[in-house]
């Protein structure tokens, strides 16, 4: 199995790795280990290079993260030299911070459970189980949000057993559980004294990097289910 490195250091930047398997057809290829995020709970994958190779997506398919490269294909056993697209990765690092100090807010006042959600750079959106969803109590979210952006609180990421885990009340923030039976070990990710979730992603460190959030947009998709746009600025 592909060991991802951006589950241990999100802030990792550069990395070595050796080729375990080539996908000629889809000019693709599989490492040890890697920096590159996959994709996966709304978050897009990472581009960036290997050996200075355009890769163009990155996707986990069975026991293997594989990279899709824009050029001549490596060999099995090749040792290569990894870089994210590093500015592309911190915008979708605050984004998905952003994105969890909105549903800590939300289930924090409101007790509105997540229905959906997506995220690009520097926007995106998340659904909630809001039966009603006014002008009024969106510029009372938002300025909520960047109360908590201001408030610096750190974040920490931790991996616990599973049933270790699913002893924390409110872990799993989402209408459905999407935490398949067989994963034995459940990566969290804590927004200190906001919000605890069951997380794959990558994090900012601090809320005070996100930087100033903006409520884009909201409507309603449905009798109890709302939609809210964000945007993140500097």
């Amino acid at each position: 199995m592909t060991e991802l490195l951006a589950h241990a250091d999100a802030y990792l930047k550069e990395f070595d790795a050796v080729v375990v398997a080539v996908d000629a057809e889809q000019n693709a290829v599989a490492l040890d280990k890697t920096a590159f995020y996959p994709g996966g709970g709304g978050q897009p994958c990472d581009v960036g290079w290997l050996n200075n190779t355009p890769v163009t997506k990155v996707k986990r398919q069975g026991q293997h993260i594989w990279h899709w490269l824009d050029g001549s294909l490596p060999a099995e056993g090749d040792t290569l030299h990894g870089k994210i697209d590093w500015e592309r990765r911190y915008k979708l690092m605050r984004t998905h911070t952003a994105f969890h100090i909105l549903c800590g807010v939300v289930w924090r006042d409101y007790g509105a459970q997540v229905t959906g959600g997506n995220m690009d750079v520097l926007k995106g959106r998340m659904d909630f189980e809001f039966e009603t969803l006014k002008k009024e109590l969106v510029g009372e979210i938002e300025a909520k949000l960047n109360v908590e952006v201001a408030a610096a609180r750190p974040i920490h990421v931790k991996v616990l057993p599973r049933e270790e885990a699913f002893q924390i009340p409110d872990l799993i923030r989402t209408k459905i559980n999407l935490l398949p039976p067989g994963i034995t070990q459940v990566r969290t990710v804590e927004i200190e004294g906001l919000d605890l979730q069951a997380d794959g992603g990558t994090h900012v460190a601090n809320t005070r990097e996100v930087g100033k959030i903006t409520v884009a947009g909201y409507k309603s998709k449905g009798k109890i289910n709302k939609r809210i746009m964000l945007e993140i600025g500097d």
